[in-house]
């Protein structure tokens, strides 16, 4: 198709800005991106669809249309409900280097603009195959009864003749065209796909099992409300992306079908934001549950929001649910990727049964995130015996089975530069036990984060004895027992800015070490003996004794 077609349907809401003489240019697919260099997922002939997330200055401008202009795109199609206007230097970068310019107005989705341009572009190409995915499309958007992505799956088996499946990141299936693939074939799948996104491969990624030979393709969300858009850098979507199994070899493929794949995961992409859109309601009842409980909340008032939560999370339940709670915190080096959206996202994904195909058990997952860390709210069937009493949760997550279940898959995905590490609570029945669960998972997962691995997970059963106390110690000697301690150093922190707290954090982090203390605040040594100095004339405590090493970190957890 021509790029003037696409300026001609008026349902796409484009406007052009620049390059009315080279409208002529062939569209052959599109792609959705905000990376600041893109160039390694581009072939030639796209229309590229971006929210300018990459722009921080105006001197961005000229870099990236350059790179766009060298692999040959199509053109270039910007949206506006990030800056409300196009930037005049992205206007003048797209003259100089000839490349269309469309301004997207903000009530049309990416997603309508991508439907559109796959299917007609897979109509001028192949006929026959264009059926295929219109087929596709118009299932995936037929509401409950399309079937979502395994309809399209199942359309590629009897149309194409090609097996393939949807996995998540761990390796988990989530639709397939027939027989379900192996657990370990999934885990190597995903493991092959992380590995080889973390290290900048151009798709699809190929690889043999047992004689059989895959080849991967990236599903990536493109709506603008999913996460995908915004990101700057592969490791904030590579722990959460879906791929595409197909078993076959796509190098031996012509052109016009892995236009049709590439499209096909397109539409599959649109089914996953549909369901993170859906993931909304979920987010907002774990981060109203999670802000009463951190804020000392009446256990009344909690529990009236988790009956709330309750027949969100597991519809159809007749008898109060048990809870758990899973802490997860992703650590990339240099510390310039946000922890917390990414450890959400991934544990949406991990949290699921691996041996429950599709995306509809993840409905049951309520996850919000503080910082750099995310926090699980699981409800768990409690069940009851012949006399009525609570035998308890038959369906608890356990730490070592979750981490069975992710650590290879994962690890690729991290690679040699980022960490996982995730800490699992006991169930409680109630809510005056839901702050001891979130407690007693920080803990576990502060245990986990000690072990070596790029992986590592911790339960409940594995505490100390004084960690699992801290939650059920009484508020009022938590605020004595804090005040006394900790009150001095926040004056003085005010007063000064002298950063004592965080200088505290970090020291007892570091069991006490001042050359890693001071490389991780990026200190002298001498400004750290200075500050914890400070710190010992203001509370009248010794940081060389253990005694008092352990109050200030009790203190520090009960704060």
């Amino acid at each position: 198709m021509r790029l003037r077609a696409l300026l001609e349907t008026e349902a796409l809401g484009l406007r052009l800005l620049g390059g009315e003489g080279e409208l002529d240019r062939t569209v052959r697919g599109v792609m959705t991106t905000d990376l600041r260099d893109p160039s390694r997922y581009l072939s030639g002939g796209e229309l590229v669809l971006t929210g300018l997330a990459w722009r921080r200055n105006s001197a961005d401008s000229e870099p990236f249309v350059r790179i766009l202009a060298s692999a040959g795109v199509a053109g270039l199609a910007a949206g506006e409900a990030e800056l409300q206007a196009i930037p005049d230097d992205l206007v003048s970068a797209c003259v100089r280097n000839r490349l269309p310019l469309f301004a997207v107005n903000e009530d049309v989705a990416f997603a309508t603009i991508t439907e559109y341009v796959v299917r007609q572009v897979s109509g001028e190409r192949a006929g026959d195959l264009a059926a295929v995915v219109d087929r596709h499309r118009r299932l995936m958007t037929s509401g409950p009864a399309g079937g979502g992505p395994d309809v399209v799956l199942d359309l590629l088996t009897t149309d194409l003749d090609l097996r393939a499946w949807v996995l998540s990141p761990t390796g988990r299936q989530i639709a397939g065209a027939g027989e379900p693939l192996a657990p370990g074939v999934c885990a190597a799948l995903a493991s092959e796909h992380l590995a080889a996104v973390r290290t900048g491969r151009r798709g699809p990624h190929r690889i043999s099992i047992q004689g059989i030979t895959y080849s991967l393709f990236p599903i990536r969300g493109h709506g603008r409300g999913a996460a995908g858009p915004g990101a700057r850098d592969v490791r904030e979507t590579v722990l959460s992306d879906w791929l595409l199994a197909v078993e076959a070899d796509a190098g031996d493929w012509p052109a016009e079908r892995l236009d049709l794949l590439q499209g096909v995961t397109q539409l599959i992409a649109v089914e996953r934001d549909r369901r993170d859109a859906a993931r909304t309601v979920r987010r907002r009842l774990a981060q109203e549950v999670l802000e009463l409980v951190q804020t000392g909340a009446p256990p009344a008032e909690i529990a009236a929001r988790l009956r709330v939560a309750a027949p969100v999370l597991l519809p159809g339940l007749g008898a109060a649910p048990h809870w758990q709670v899973v802490v997860a915190r992703v650590d990339w080096e240099g510390g310039d990727i946000p922890g917390g959206p990414v450890a959400q996202s991934l544990l949406e994904e991990i949290l699921v049964d691996p041996s429950v195909s599709g995306p509809e058990p993840s409905d049951r997952i309520a996850v919000a995130h503080a910082g750099d860390e995310a926090i699980a709210l699981v409800p768990l069937p409690s069940l009851s015996g012949d006399a009525g009493e609570d035998k308890g949760p038959d369906s608890a997550l356990h730490a070592d089975e979750l981490l069975a279940t992710v650590r290879d898959p994962l690890a690729a995905g991290l690679a040699d530069d980022g960490r996982l590490t995730l800490g699992v609570s006991a169930a409680v029945h109630s809510a005056e036990g839901l702050r001891g669960a979130l407690e007693e998972a920080r803990h576990a997962r502060r245990v986990a984060a000690a072990r070596p691995g790029r992986v590592c997970a911790a339960g409940h059963h594995e505490l100390a004895s004084h960690v699992l106390l801290l939650p059920f110690v009484p508020d009022d000697v938590r605020r004595a027992f804090t005040a006394r301690l900790l009150d001095p150093l926040r004056d003085y922190d005010r007063r000064h800015r002298a950063e004592l707290i965080p200088t505290l954090e970090a020291f007892l982090d570091c069991d006490g070490s001042w050359t890693r203390c001071a490389t991780r605040l990026h200190l002298h040594v001498n400004t750290l003996r200075y500050r914890v100095g400070r710190i010992e004339q203001l509370t009248g405590r010794d940081l060389s004794r253990l005694e008092d090493k352990l109050d200030f970190f009790l203190a520090l957890r009960m704060s």
